[in-house]
């Protein structure tokens, strides 16, 4: 697709990869829902909520206003859950809800920024617990995602140590490259979210995917090439030289999907409630 071979001569450079409706076709939060209902997390009102909100999300995704709105929710109610029992919960279903919903067209551009010598680096708002075990599915050399405070007692303490959205997003991939040596000139950035726009400007070659209507218009008043992603495929059939983590690596995959979702569930339930988020 990018026809590219990286100049070793030159500074080194990345590919910066947006998660959610990215490069998967859905949520990586909400679609755990159904196993924290059968784990005694959240109850079946929040399981239909969330099914709602998922289809929000596919259909435009939230504003800056609404993802704050969100964190500060799921700030309150994740404080006390077990993130033993929430890590359990997504180990023993991850493989099976998100390996099939990799766009086939993500994982194409995964392997050719590889194969031209860049870095792939994974950007996310979703939980670290999440992202980095998909990540590392995808062969991605490093992750940025949200992550959440964990108390002596296993639990969460109801605080967000870093919050992975907007400015912050641009802010992190500045700092790799400054850590990393990567020229941002040269650099690649893929996003769906016009919340993404400090890090795709960030870059020099920046791509709105599947991209909401803000991003959209972002897109065509800056001439950044719009990609369309289309064709969900299982991981497995499409990547299979990469070895699927053992158990204890999976164990590490839950808390900032559970706190992320009960954001969600939170926006799905204002919104059905008529308030305005």
């Amino acid at each position: 697709m990018l026809g590219l071979v990286e100049n070793h001569s030159l500074p080194r450079t990345a590919a910066f990869f947006d998660l959610d409706k990215t490069v998967i076709a859905k949520s990586s939060t909400l679609t755990f829902s159904k196993s924290f209902y059968q784990g005694g997390l959240i109850n079946r009102r929040a399981v239909l909520r969330t099914a709602y909100a998922q289809f929000v999300f596919l259909a435009g995704g939230a504003d800056h206003d609404q993802m704050e709105r969100m964190r500060e929710y799921l700030s309150a109610l994740c404080k006390g859950w077990n993130v033993q029992q929430v890590k359990e919960i997504v180990a023993e279903t991850l493989h099976d809800l998100i390996d099939p919903i990799i766009y086939d067209e993500a994982a194409s551009l995964i392997e050719e920024h590889h194969a031209a010598g860049r870095d792939v680096v994974i950007v996310s708002t979703s939980g670290a617990e999440v992202v980095e075990p998909i990540g590392e599915l995808l062969g991605a050399d490093r992750v940025v995602a949200t992550r959440m405070v964990v108390g002596s007692d296993g639990c969460f303490t109801g605080d967000v140590e870093y919050y992975a959205y907007g400015p912050t997003k641009a802010e992190a991939v500045k700092e790799l490259a400054a850590s990393e040596g990567y020229d941002l000139a040269r650099c690649y950035a893929y996003s769906d979210s016009a919340t993404d726009v400090p890090m795709l400007e960030s870059v020099g070659h920046p791509f709105a995917v599947n991209p909401d209507r803000a991003l959209r218009r972002e897109a065509t008043a800056r001439q950044w090439p719009v990609l369309v992603f289309s064709k969900p495929v299982s991981l497995k059939q499409r990547l299979p030289a990469i070895k699927m983590p053992p158990r204890s690596a999976l164990l590490v995959a839950a808390a900032g999907a559970a706190a992320a979702t009960a954001g969600v569930v939170w926006y799905a339930s204002r919104r059905r409630g008529g308030t305005s988020a």
